[in-house]
This record gives structure tokens, sequence and C-alpha cells, in this order.
């Protein structure tokens, strides 16, 4: 299936299956092969941007914001095409919504405060003003 056909899904969906359906999307995507840990981590990025209130209202427009997430960041023609690394991603996307509805002092945060990732690879602009946590091939960064 593609990044397309998934979010058009995704907007059909009532929100709790929605929202799973995008972060999902976006945890595979970004960090399909990664850690668990990883993949949490990527996942409390987008809650955390969604909590933050800057990005979206929905996790899925926080995921879909222009340049900010894989699946803005690909084309939309791209494939899904691991479906037990999808299925991974899933559960991940699950655990870390039921996760994030905690009271926050309750929370099992992976990157406290973070709400920006990059991954090792690349290296942006604001990067050099601010220290992260790496994970995987992903750093974490605390901009906001």
């Amino acid at each position: 299936m593609t990044i397309s056909m998934i979010l058009w899904l995704a907007s059909m969906l009532p929100r709790p299956l929605a929202s799973q359906t995008c972060l999902a999307t976006t945890v595979y995507l970004e960090a399909r092969n990664q850690p668990v840990i990883g993949q949490m981590a990527v996942a409390e990025v987008a809650l955390r941007r969604l909590t933050q209130g800057h990005w979206g209202k929905t996790l899925c427009a926080v995921v879909t914001q222009p340049h900010q997430f894989a699946p803005t960041l690909l084309p939309p023609s791209f494939e899904i095409t691991n479906l037990s690394a999808f299925q991974k991603a899933w559960n991940v996307a699950g655990q870390s919504i039921t996760n994030w509805h905690l009271p926050p002092s309750k929370r099992h945060l992976v990157v406290p405060h973070a709400d920006h990732f990059a991954t090792i690879a690349v290296s942006p602009s604001w990067e050099r003003h601010h220290t992260g946590v790496t994970i995987g091939y992903h750093t974490f960064y605390a901009l906001n």
C-alpha cells in the first residue's frame, strides 16, 4: 500500500484509528529498521508536538506538516512493503498513544522534552545550537 493510500484511508477513519494509522505510518517510515526504543522515541516526538499545539490539532495533521516527518518527505507513491515491520510500528504507535494518555507524571518517556529529531546522516542548521540524545540512527532534540 502506498503512503497516499494509507493517509487517505486514515482521513476516513474515526480519530483513534486515524491517529494510530498516521503514527504507525510515520514510525514505519522513519524508524522501521530501528530497535523498539528508537521507534518509541519517534512516536514520542510526534505526540509531544501534538500536545504543544504548534503543529496541528490531530496526530495526522502533525505528521503531515510539510517537511517535518517522512510521510511528506517521501513520494506519495512510496510503498509500505514490509508488513511485519508495519505491524511492529502499529504496536509501537498504539502503546505510545496509550502511554501519552496517562497523566504526565505517569508516562514512560524515552526522550523527555524532545520535539525534533534528525538522522545521524544529516546535520540541520538548528542542530549546532542544541545537544541531543542519539538512539540508533536518530538524534533527538528539545528545541521548543
